[in-house]
């Protein structure tokens, strides 16, 4: 009985991983960057599942071995750094939660034809149910278990109805005519940046899963989150693919939408609802779940009072995408700043990975560091180049 309880824990931390990675812009960045590199695209999605592999196994496994959230290995490696990277954290957090409340109102409305605002605040309460039942963290690790294989599932089918060259496919996987250094690290971005990076190790931390003991179980977890994650971003490929090879045009104001409903019809386009809402609310989920796990380092009670601090956040959200509609200047700032949470992150978890004080006599592979080095590089020059044009439009 405890075996399967721990299977459940070590899936449903991978599933909220993957989930909170599958969101609104993960539809749209595929299905765009698809439509631009054709089956080159594979070569893209393969080079960012190898980075995705070597940071958040380096993030994961420094989290278990020192039984530490992220903000308390951060200051522990430099005082202070923890409360700076929480506060990038939950302002990243909420600016994307309000774009996932509103992915999740449109899910809606494409399946009920209701407002997006309706939608929004029906997908809202349903989150918030989750979080006021008894024993919550059983109750959100199977609901992104459901909703991530539900995804799969009508993805699965799109992409039989929409034959796509997959030959071509896999030879252009290795073999690319385009290359897109900009679209790896669009990828790399959205499927380990900012919150989605530690959503599952918080996850495992408050289910007990933690000490070097539990490596193998975390690595589990952490590769089966990757997985999900990376099946669906190739089954999406796949189901674009195949629609661009047939010489039709996806319409820009909704491209994810507009591959559903020329692969299968106006049937395919109520399946997008269908996978629209479950990637926005369980990105919703996890978006709220691990902004507040950041928190809990500044006060005791912030423990005590989780769930209705995660409730808070996700009316929060709601109310200011309710009212305002698409996220103010400073929001857009903070998505920005958002790009900076992984270099800034994966190099704080690199240093502390050799710092005895923090991971005692664990030893980190010597390939997972070069990967992670590697990675803090190319983030911070994209990500300051993105902050900068942020900046000029922001004050132009």
């Amino acid at each position: 009985m405890k075996q399967a309880r721990n299977w459940s824990v070590l899936l449903g931390a991978g599933f909220l991983m993957a989930t909170s990675a599958v969101g609104p812009g993960f539809l749209t960045q595929t299905t765009v960057f698809t439509q631009a590199l054709g089956a080159s695209f594979g070569f893209v999605i393969l080079a960012s599942i190898l980075i995705d592999l070597g940071v958040q196994l380096t993030i994961w496994r420094v989290i278990a071995v020192s039984e530490m959230r992220a903000q308390d290995i951060a200051n522990a490696v430099l005082p202070g750094l923890g409360g700076f990277i929480s506060f990038l954290i939950v302002l990243g957090g909420l600016a994307f939660n309000i774009g996932n409340v509103g992915g999740a109102g449109l899910g809606l409305q494409v399946l009920f034809g209701i407002p997006v605002e309706v939608g929004a605040a029906i997908s809202a309460a349903l989150t918030i149910a989750i979080f006021l039942v008894k024993e919550a963290g059983k109750a959100m690790d199977r609901f992104a278990q459901f909703m991530g294989l539900l995804m799969i599932l009508i993805i699965v089918y799109v992409v039989f109805t929409s034959e796509p060259p997959v030959g071509e496919a896999l030879v252009r996987t290795f073999a690319p005519t385009k290359l897109d250094v900009m679209a790896i690290v669009t990828l790399v971005g959205g499927t380990v940046g900012g919150y989605i990076t530690f959503a599952g190790g918080h996850r495992l931390l408050d289910a007990g899963v933690k000490s070097p003991a539990a490596l193998p179980q975390v690595m589990t977890s952490a590769v089966s989150g990757i997985t999900v994650a990376s099946i669906i971003r190739v089954l999406l490929f796949l189901a674009s693919l195949g629609v661009v090879s047939q010489g039709l045009t996806i319409a820009a104001d909704n491209p994810p939408a507009s591959v559903f409903q020329l692969a299968a019809g106006n049937f395919g386009y109520k399946l997008f609802g269908v996978v629209m809402f479950a990637a926005a609310v369980t990105s919703v989920i996890g978006s709220a779940y691990t902004s507040v796990s950041f928190m809990k380092s500044f006060h005791p009670s912030i423990s005590r009072h989780e769930n209705r601090l995660i409730i808070a956040f996700i009316s929060i959200s709601t109310l200011i995408f309710i009212t305002i509609g698409k996220p103010v200047s400073l929001l857009i700032l903070a998505g920005a700043l958002n790009g900076f949470i992984l270099p800034i992150t994966l190099a704080t978890m690199l240093v502390a990975a050799y710092r005895k004080k923090v991971v005692g006599e664990y030893r980190h592979p010597l390939w997972l560091a070069v990967v992670g080095v590697l990675v803090v590089l190319v983030m911070t020059w994209m990500s300051a180049q993105v902050f900068v044009q942020q900046l000029s439009s922001l004050f132009s």
